[in-house]
């Protein structure tokens, strides 16, 4: 669709988990006309959050989207938001993943923090995140995904910036490049 005769929308959805959420949603977006751009699902403990970037033909507005997905009875008690969504929908060159990091092992606050500033200094594009609380043997571990775009020559440089950093916080780190 030519951006001049659509409108488009960042959807966004946070309520109670429960099999086929996706289902109705997308089901219902396509039944009015959307045509979903980048999209996202997570479940987040008992919860989930799905999020897409819609564009649809001109006269839609976010508050007839917003009320249409409120009446779906899986959307129960959800929190629905519906904005316009002013930027371009194909990604850069910075949002094409080079490379997947995975930081595994026990609970260290600021992870996040430290692992982000370290591909920020290397000039690596977070382009997702994920991170998860897995049960094992021995109580808990963390395994946090970044699914990252590095740029130039600086992936042997980031790698062991990051090992350094991991190992720091007691922490196992790899980086995987992506085809």
């Amino acid at each position: 669709m030519d951006k001049n005769t659509s409108d488009t929308f960042l959807i966004s959805v946070i309520g109670r988990d429960t099999v086929g959420v996706v289902s109705v949603v997308t089901n219902y977006l396509f039944e009015i006309g959307a045509n979903l751009a980048d999209s996202a699902f997570a479940v987040l403990g008992e919860g989930f959050e799905f999020s897409c970037v819609a564009e649809f033909e001109t006269g839609f507005n976010s508050a007839e989207i917003n009320t249409g997905l409120a009446a779906l009875s899986v959307l129960e008690g959800a929190k629905i938001s519906v904005i316009s969504f002013p930027f371009e929908l194909l990604r850069g060159d910075t949002g094409r993943i080079t490379h997947l990091i995975e930081i595994t092992g026990g609970d260290r606050p600021g992870l996040v923090a430290r692992i982000s500033d370290v591909l920020a200094d290397y000039s690596a594009n977070i382009v997702r995140m994920s991170s998860r609380r897995v049960a094992t043997e021995h109580g808990f571990d963390y395994r946090t995904r970044f699914a990252v775009n590095v740029v130039g020559d600086r992936q042997e440089a980031l790698e062991n910036a990051l090992s350094n950093t991991a190992g720091s916080l007691r922490l196992e780190c790899s980086m995987t490049p992506q085809a």
